[in-house]
């Protein structure tokens, strides 16, 4: 008997001619990016290294686009934000020991952050695996140990026909919810040798699905549905899943005040009668999710910069929907549902009875009055017309990439990202230099909008030498750099808690000066001009750079005791 899946299993003659005799001069290399670009890649990043050579010879008979920049990490970021923005794997090109470790930090970030990125190294040759010391260029005893605990999975490559299945398969763990950074390693000879293997066509790594069990989801629509004082913390989590929408639903169906996390930026309508916007370093707002009955935490671990550095104590009932099963009560006691965020708040769409509550937006105004009482109490006029300024001359629909910089976490609480999967951060892992080469990676992924960077000048430092990458690529990146002499926030920290800093002072070089010797236009701006050059800057094509010198001060923390 002959089965219609045997049919389709069996090549037509076409497909066993060209299998038969593929075509001459290709090598290992080709086998990867043949599987790329089977599996639906259509740009990579990276940066060659003589191991790697293979791979970056079968770029230039693929029709992959290759966006190389200046350092690894710097690759890792732009990668990282390719990623969230398309939710697509992206795959980092990268050589053995040296150029493989300089990338860690990216991939701390991209674990911390859910972003989906393929890092495909090589290795030494085949016979130094194992942890011998053979001598070889760039050797590590164990190069994958250096890797598995900061990616989801590793992948080892000992022949050329795990190329294609090797690949797949960490492809596949990238985009399985939660997304994040996968490694795959390839010995330089495996890469360098002629194949005769078939050209790699079609490969399947569809991602799992991660469906909520259906008696929790019934339990937490029950305890939704008879809650007096319901709330909702909503993380990055739903951003990744696409789930803003039906988070909207939910909230409206309950009547429930949601605030979003530093990474969940704009998972819900900042202007929305029931937005608590992302004011989560604000004790007012910790007061009331503490308050709340039944508390609904949708792709948040609640660590700490989303728990006001742990110091949000819930007294009610607590139900969290979460993808990273090691984040499930890891922090708070809860009904915990291991599932994607998309397909949860679905469960419970269909599920949860409709509650009235007409002094719900009553309380968001309230809640968002004090806030802004304790903010105006403080004199940070400055602070809050340069965020201003931004989101005025950033255009809705425009990806912004935030470096962390103290503009940054002003941005974090008060800057409206107008839609999801716009704003994004470092704020998952915490380290200098994400924004530049993450906006370039933006920008490569969708280079009809202009996409904006924000550093502070210990950051900008990071990222000098992808002024280049920016130029040589035209890539729609305005870098506004905020010059304040040093590492501001450390300055803040260590005058608070010793008197006086240490170590913060920078001296730094002219920025527009600099830019300008890389062919890219740049502009010393004041905050009064700042909105007005921003907008300029943005409007024309190509990369730019916008200067403003300003010393900003964070607002006081509520976490210490203060009000």
């Amino acid at each position: 008997m002959t089965h219609d899946h045997d049919l389709e299993l069996r090549p037509t003659a076409a497909q066993t001619e060209a299998a038969l005799n593929p075509p001459a001069g290709r090598n290992g290399g080709d086998l990867v990016v043949e599987t790329l670009a089977g599996l639906g890649a259509t740009t990579v990043f990276g940066l060659p290294g003589q191991h790697a050579l293979g791979m970056f010879d079968a770029l230039r008979r693929s029709d992959l686009r290759y966006v190389g920049l200046r350092v690894e990490n710097n690759a890792g970021f732009a990668a990282d934000a390719y990623g969230r923005i398309t939710g697509e794997a992206a795959p980092l090109l990268l050589s053995t020991g040296p150029g493989a470790l300089t990338s860690l930090a990216a991939l701390q970030e991209a674990r911390a952050a859910s972003a989906p990125v393929l890092a495909i190294s090589s290795q030494v040759p085949t016979r130094g695996l194992g942890g011998g010391r053979h001598g070889y260029l760039h050797e590590l005893p164990d190069q994958a140990a250096s890797f598995r605990g900061v990616v989801k999975s590793v992948h080892t490559v000992r022949t050329q026909s795990q190329i294609p299945s090797a690949i797949a398969e960490a492809w596949k763990s990238a985009l399985t919810a939660p997304h994040g950074p996968v490694w795959v390693e390839i010995p330089q000879d495996v890469l360098l040798a002629q194949t005769r293997l078939p050209v790699v066509t079609a490969v399947d790594a569809s991602p799992d699905e991660l469906p909520p069990r259906p008696e929790l989801t019934a339990v937490a629509a029950d305890l939704l549905s008879r809650a007096e004082r319901p709330a909702i913390i909503a993380g990055g989590g739903v951003v990744r899943a696409d789930a803003s929408g039906k988070l909207r639903q939910l909230a409206e169906r309950l009547q429930a005040p949601v605030v979003t996390t530093f990474g969940g930026k704009g998972a819900f309508p900042w202007t929305h009668p029931l937005s608590l916007q992302s004011w989560l370093e604000d004790r007012h707002t910790t007061d009331l999710l503490e308050d709340a009955d039944v508390l609904l935490v949708v792709g948040s671990g609640l660590g700490e910069l989303s728990s006001n550095y742990h110091t949000f104590e819930p007294r009610g009932r607590v139900i969290q929907i979460e993808a990273d099963l090691g984040k499930l009560e890891s922090n708070h006691p809860a009904l915990g549902i291991h599932a994607d965020a998309r397909l949860a708040l679905q469960a419970l769409l269909e599920t949860v009875s409709e509650r009235a509550d007409p002094a719900a937006p009553e309380r968001v105004r309230a809640l968002l009055a004090k806030v802004a009482d304790r903010i105006a109490a403080q004199e940070l006029t400055l602070e809050q017309d340069v965020l201003a300024s931004v989101r005025r001359a950033l255009p809705a629909g425009s990806p912004s990439l935030w470096d962390m910089t103290i503009l940054a976490y002003w941005a974090w609480s008060a800057f409206d990202a107008k839609s999801p999967n716009t704003m994004h951060s470092a704020q998952g892992a915490g380290g200098l230099g994400y924004g530049f080469p993450a906006a370039l990676g933006a920008a490569a992924a969708d280079p009809t909008r202009p996409v904006l960077a924000v550093s502070g000048d210990g950051g900008a430092l990071y990222s000098i030498a992808e002024l280049a990458t920016a130029r040589q690529y035209d890539l729609n990146v305005t870098w506004l750099i905020v010059d304040d002499g040093g590492y501001g926030i450390l300055r803040e920290y260590m005058t608070d808690a010793f008197g006086q800093p240490t170590a913060t002072e920078l001296t730094r070089p002219d920025f527009v000066a600099l830019a300008e010797s890389f062919g890219v236009p740049g502009v010393r701006t004041t905050p009064t001009a700042l909105a007005d050059d921003l907008a300029k800057a943005l409007a024309a094509p190509g990369p730019s750079v916008v200067v403003l010198p300003a010393v900003l001060r964070m607002f006081a923390p509520t976490h210490l005791g203060s009000d």
